[in-house]
């Protein structure tokens, strides 16, 4: 079989441009870029459609959710991983971190559980050659939890991680500054009772005062030692930032504020917001839109979060809205996402760089707005949807 594929007839989204032409593959890497249509037999043919380079999500809860689809109910690692991975794949996904949380004082929920048979399904899958996209894994450390470091053990020396987050989901701080916000969710969405919830906030503060700064310090250090890449999630106050950024963080995961954002921005610091944010037109936790931060030049990296689809569902909502050009809002799913996770053999239609491509045709929907509709896509040149 040739390892040799032309695609023409294709709007290309390139770093600066679109440009109407055709792209060589050779050997699973894009060889040349070239304008006009071409007439080579053999030739894949676009139909206009537009071609961009293969989306890269460093933070997607979409694992989790198939391993645990309703509160306490688990899911086998195995069919939950090709589901998420079929998903991510058919979102125009080609290159996944997912994101595991350690650390939770429930041992029933994903959390505060073992990761150590979803590990081994992982790799097996990818042994096996089963898996759609490139799995890379992201570890977000609970950081007031007992049990963070102990539940981080099997991580440890994987080769697969990339990349750890530090949280702290206290409640009256960060992400849950409205107490009513943090009671929707755990009782929607982790299915606790009003009782429990009461609870777990009577000790929060406890335990945050407890553990909160040695866990940080541990995987800080740890990060440090192994050369992987450090995020700080939901920073509220520029001193979050200020922290985040003396401790080696390259990414400020969920700013909530437009005073932490610009901070980020200052220290040179990524900034990553979610797509539905961006879809919804703002955060479910009441926190700054992704949009203001678009508008304010302060956005570089969009994450699915929770929706696969969101991410060119949101990229083309900020194209739409007239917050950002197509190349630009492609790259925040795309390029940006790949340097800032150390994997600068993708994520733009470059030659030298993987053929990781994405095929999409953008369909008119009401209000003059446009739906990205996936049509295929291609992992290092081999075709996976």
């Amino acid at each position: 079989m040739s390892t040799e594929q032309l695609f023409t007839h294709a709007h290309l989204v390139l770093p600066d441009a679109v440009l109407a032409g055709s792209l060589r593959v050779q050997g699973g890497h894009i060889a040349e870029v070239q304008p006009g249509r071409s007439t080579v037999p053999g030739a894949i043919d676009l139909e206009g459609d537009y071609l961009l380079p293969g989306l890269v999500e460093m933070h997607t809860d979409n694992f989790e959710r198939h391993l645990m689809p309703r509160p306490k109910v688990h899911w086998a690692e195995l069919p939950a991983l090709l589901a998420h991975d079929a998903e991510v794949a058919a979102a125009g996904i080609t290159t996944v971190f997912d994101a595991l949380g350690v650390g939770e004082a429930d041992t029933e929920s994903l959390r505060g559980s073992t990761w150590d048979s979803v590990l081994r399904t992982l790799d097996a899958c990818q042994a096996q050659g089963m898996l759609r996209a490139d799995h890379h894994l992201h570890v977000r450390c609970e950081l007031p939890a007992p049990n963070t470091i102990d539940l981080f053990a099997p991580f440890m020396g994987h080769p697969r991680l990339s990349l750890v987050s530090l949280m702290d989901h206290t409640p009256g701080q960060r992400q849950w500054e409205d107490i009513n916000h943090a009671r929707i969710y755990f009782l929607g969405k982790k299915g606790w009772s009003e009782q429990k919830f009461q609870e777990q906030v009577a000790r929060a503060t406890q335990l945050q005062l407890q553990y909160a700064q040695p866990h940080r310090a541990y995987f800080v250090a740890f990060c440090k030692e192994h050369g992987i890449a450090l995020a700080s999630h939901d920073d509220t106050t520029v001193d979050h930032v200020r922290q985040a950024h003396a401790e080696g963080a390259s990414m400020s995961e969920f700013p909530t504020t437009v005073a932490a954002a610009t901070m980020a921005r200052t220290l040179g610091l990524r900034t990553v917001m979610g797509g539905p944010n961006v879809v919804r037109g703002g955060s479910h936790s009441g926190n700054v839109a992704a949009a203001e931060l678009a508008r304010l030049g302060l956005l570089d990296i969009l994450s699915s979060d929770y929706v696969p689809g969101s991410m060119l569902s949101g990229a083309m909502r900020l194209v739409d809205d007239g917050l950002m050009a197509l190349p630009q809002a492609i790259a925040t799913v795309s390029r940006t996402p790949a340097l800032a996770t150390g994997l600068a053999d993708r994520g733009a239609l470059q030659p030298g760089l993987r053929a990781d491509l994405v095929q999409v045709r953008m369909v008119q929907v009401a209000h003059g707005q446009h739906h990205p509709v996936v049509r295929g896509v291609w992992r290092e040149g081999r075709r996976v949807l």
